[in-house]
């Protein structure tokens, strides 16, 4: 009986050995899992945020912070800036294009003492994506989406290798029904 006695109590220690070799496992496990989990959440929220703010424009953001200059804010009117004083400021189409400004957006222009221009968006308005086709009048590309016309940029254009026809998902201000110009999020 003793002998049986100290068999169950080496199967116990066995089994209490293998669950301690397995606890380590499990737990490396777990954190790899974790870390992947993290790795994931943060590349999704950088693309979110480059969506959002555009690449170019968290560049420049981490090196705003080290430039001296005037700052002012204006509201995107889909081409320029407009500063309170009521003075257009010029946005590079590039910028615009990529970052995806929508008419009523804020921007921060900082305008550096060497003169250069750096723009950031601090308050994006609210977005609605709606598809249309682009048109082209006068040398002007637009989109007829929803029964109206909205204005894009070349850039625009360009960047997505777009032609007359062709089906567009553009992003307009979800409260301005008035707004002439939209974002072009990608040619379908």
């Amino acid at each position: 009986m003793l002998a049986a006695s100290d068999q169950t109590g080496s199967e116990k220690q066995t089994d209490k050995e293998r669950r301690m070799t397995d606890l380590p496992d499990k737990q490396i496990k777990r954190l790899r899992s974790l870390i992947q989990d993290a790795e994931t959440n943060l590349a999704a929220a950088k693309e979110l945020l480059i969506s959002l703010v555009g690449e170019e424009s968290i560049t420049r953001a981490a090196n705003t912070e080290d430039v001296a200059g005037k700052v002012i804010e204006g509201v995107f009117d889909g081409q320029t800036m407009i500063g309170p004083d009521g003075k257009s400021y010029p946005v590079p189409a590039n910028y615009a294009s990529k970052s995806k400004l929508v008419e009523g957006d804020i921007l921060k222009l900082t305008i550096a003492d060497d003169g250069g221009f750096i723009y950031k968006q601090i308050g994006p308005v609210a977005r609605k994506q709606i598809i249309g086709t682009l048109l082209q009048r006068d040398g002007t590309h637009y989109v007829e989406a929803g029964g109206r016309e909205y204005r894009v940029l070349l850039a625009s254009v360009t960047y997505f290798k777009a032609k007359l026809g062709d089906q567009i998902s553009i992003i307009v201000p979800e409260d301005n029904r008035e707004a002439e110009w939209a974002a072009i999020e990608a040619s379908l």
